[in-house]
């Protein structure tokens, strides 16, 4: 006989597995499916300081790792694998792995979202050694220094005006003559003294002293490639959603984020979106954990809806 789980947890990043705690913990029976290692993106973040209740800080995959063992405490089982495709057309939603099926009366989707990498020469191996991808959780390492933006969107602008209060000196890369950032953040960005924009160009190769020390950049208009030397570079051109496997089997925004608000319900009965793969306003560990526990109240409701489980 096929095994029907309670919940089925699609991604082992802070939402999934708060998520599994969460479910775990109410009796429900759940299995956590992760492609990797417990912590999804946190865990290649080297040092977090901005999530509570640590007041030192803590290494992004040794709390990924305290996260898993929390769940697992309760009887959240881990399943080592990666998800090829679902169908969520019935009751019973079924989950596809290289390996074999997973039945569950309810899933939750936290694949989360990876950065938009520039693919110059040499980028993976400067995570944490100058690149970064998120202002918000690397910025303050960057106290009194100088940096790099990179991008014209919502993104960098956010970014760029988020460091702008923290570092001395922020150079703004945009391969166009103008930002594509809403409104909202070009007056403050252009009043702000220690902002400099670097229009029409692009990052050509970052130059490098066993860490990032700065970058050749290139005007696309006159091709001539200057350097600009700096402590970090932010790389700020988007994120992609971990959702190809969903194909049409909820609806996602034109962004290829899964659509859902704060009761993190997909347009399927039954299925939860929780994290950085659903369409919200800040994408944050702390934001993560929240969405992990308001999928399950929701999921909990669900199956006593339809008469899987007593009250």
């Amino acid at each position: 006989m096929k095994k029907i789980y309670d919940a089925v947890i699609i991604g082992g990043g802070p939402a999934g597995y708060t998520a599994a705690l969460y479910a775990s913990r109410a009796g429900l029976d759940t299995v956590l499916i992760e492609r990797i290692s417990a912590g999804g993106q946190m865990a290649l973040t080297g040092d977090i300081d901005n999530y509570p209740g640590f007041e030192e800080g803590i290494d992004g995959f040794e709390l990924g790792i305290k996260m898993q063992k929390c769940a697992e405490r309760f009887g959240a089982k881990t399943e080592y694998a990666e998800v090829k495709s679902v169908d969520f057309s019935e009751n019973i939603k079924k989950i596809k792995t290289s390996g074999e099926i997973f039945f569950g009366k309810t899933a939750v989707i936290a694949t989360g979202a990876n950065p938009r990498e520039l693919g110059l020469p040499g980028e993976k191996e400067l995570i944490g050694k100058g690149i970064h991808y998120c202002a918000h959780c690397d910025g303050i390492f960057y106290k009194g220094k100088t940096v790099i933006v990179v991008g014209g969107g919502n993104t960098a602008a956010s970014d760029a005006l988020y460091l702008s209060r923290l570092v001395s000196k922020v150079y703004v890369v945009h391969r166009r003559d103008k930002l594509k950032a809403a409104k909202i953040y070009h007056e403050p960005l252009m009043k702000a003294d220690n902002v400099e924009f670097i229009w029409n160009s692009t990052v050509e190769a970052f130059i490098t002293d066993e860490r990032v020390a700065g970058a050749k950049i290139k005007n696309v208009v006159s091709g001539q490639i200057i350097d600009i030397m700096c402590d970090g570079i932010f790389i700020s051109i988007g994120r992609k959603p971990a959702t190809d496997f969903l194909k049409d089997e909820v609806k996602l925004d034109e962004n290829g984020y899964i659509i859902a608000d704060e009761t993190t319900e997909t347009d399927v009965a039954g299925v939860y979106a929780v994290g950085d793969v659903r369409t919200k306003e800040l994408r944050q560990i702390v934001t993560a954990v929240s969405d992990g526990a308001v999928a399950v109240h929701f999921a909990e409701k669900y199956i006593v809806q339809n008469g899987e489980r007593d009250i």
